[in-house]
């Protein structure tokens, strides 16, 4: 934490100019995400930051500024083109590796993009998005159905019995996943959020994350089903061109952890906020505030996904203030930052309060790599945060809320645990 710079730039292509001779250094651990967005906030609309590793980037903190970077055609996801730094051999055995060293949507520019959200696309239709309400509704009940066995007064971790294996039993089914082989999975996922990760640890995850989807993609060769797993390897463009073997894998490893690791602190997030905002809870319960606005606000106020890396500018790119992100630099999503941005959400920007009017957020990007799984995610939670509620109306936190700590990452935006007592007092 804190502002102190290394003396050598690494992975822009300039830091001279106008710029701040020391970018502000960014808490691999990720615990003060909205303390450090003000501060970084603070030098600008845009701002050097240097993420672990010594990785260098521009954060952007004004969410009209943001939206505009996401949808302009100069601002790449491809390193391989347009990440200098990274074509140099840079960062490649660090904890960007499982996020940009892999190739599939999320790491691709233009033609390539369009060809690869074709190919994947179609499994995550509307149809079968509500397709899986009768599983999300069944799963829902069956953990309630465990909690509730728990004896009265003893405290229960609502992220390890309830936000992570609804999402992730949801998941798991409709992609196939074995049984199991699901706690294997739930590992590799969890260790891509860790941006603390040494080099060795960066590269068994790379090599247990390409075992893993491996054997996946093998068995449903084998024996394909009804899963979104056998329909990505079967998925075929108008020409007939497919899915490579690369890119089937490194497609399993962004659907399958995008699709887990966020609703898990989507649900985590909305039920801290609730609890620890008694006034708001009220007024959800009696009716006149639904459960889509806590959602919405709850996306906007504490995204799952606090900053996601990486862009790059394919061309010079002119900033308000003078500014200029140069060709072949890093850009960072700083999707929280945006959410609580004053100059678009006013002075109460940084306060939970699912009545306001406007809670536009970007949780979910915005522009071409809109996330696909956005409709999956906000159905589990509208099924979940109610569930919980009705079965559990006295739930309250079993700690100060000062006390929760947040998972060990700068990307994700949740809590390690969260421990709650599901009966009120009496």
């Amino acid at each position: 934490m804190g502002e102190q710079g290394k003396q050598t730039p690494r992975g822009t292509a300039d830091a001279g100019g106008a710029r701040p001779v020391e970018p502000f250094v960014i808490d691999p651990a990720g615990r003060e995400k909205h303390a450090e967005a003000e501060r970084i906030r603070a030098r600008g609309p845009a701002a050097l930051v240097e993420l672990p590793a010594g990785i260098r980037a521009w954060s952007v903190g004004s969410m009209d500024l943001l939206k505009r970077l996401l949808t302009d055609p100069r601002v790449s996801k491809d390193p391989r083109q347009h990440w200098p730094a990274w074509r140099r051999g840079e960062f490649q055995d660090s904890w960007i590796r499982t996020w940009v060293g892999v190739t599939n949507m999320f790491t691709s520019y233009g033609a390539d993009h369009r060809r690869l959200r074709k190919l994947v696309a179609p499994a995550f239709t509307g149809r079968r998005t509500e397709a899986m309400r009768p599983r999300v509704e069944r799963i829902t009940r069956e953990l309630l159905d465990g909690m509730a066995r728990v004896p009265e007064g003893e405290p229960v971790d609502l992220r390890a019995a309830y936000a992570h294996p609804l999402p992730m039993s949801v998941i798991c089914e409709l992609f196939g996943i074995p049984e199991e082989k699901r706690a294997e999975v739930a590992r590799i996922v969890t260790r891509v959020m860790d941006t603390s990760v040494t080099p060795e640890e960066a590269a068994r995850t790379a090599r247990e994350m390409q075992s893993a989807f491996a054997a996946l993609i093998a068995l449903k060769r084998e024996q394909p089903g009804e899963d979104l797993t056998s329909v990505l390897v079967s998925a075929r463009d108008d020409d007939g061109s497919r899915l490579s073997e690369v890119e089937l894998l490194d497609t399993l490893l962004l659907v399958i952890g995008a699709g887990h690791e966020t609703t898990v602190n989507l649900i985590g997030n909305a039920v801290q906020a609730l609890l620890t905002h008694p006034e708001q809870l009220r007024l959800v319960l009696d009716g006149a505030i639904s459960w889509d606005d806590v959602i919405e606000e709850t996306l906007r106020w504490a995204p799952s996904l606090a900053n996601l890396p990486l862009r790059y500018a394919v061309e010079d790119i002119d900033l308000p203030g003078g500014l200029t992100i140069r060709q072949g630099e890093a850009i960072l999503a700083t999707y929280a930052a945006a959410g609580r941005d004053p100059e678009r959400h006013g002075p109460t920007a940084a306060e939970f309060d699912p009545r306001r009017t406007d809670k536009e957020h970007l949780a979910f990007g915005h522009g071409v790599h809109f996330c696909l799984g956005a409709p999956l995610a906000r159905l589990e939670a509208r099924t979940a945060l109610p569930a919980l509620f009705q079965r559990f109306p006295g739930l309250r936190l079993a700690v100060p809320a000062e006390d929760l700590g947040t998972v060990g990452s700068f990307i994700a935006h949740g809590y390690r645990t969260l421990p709650v007592l599901l009966h009120g007092p009496g």
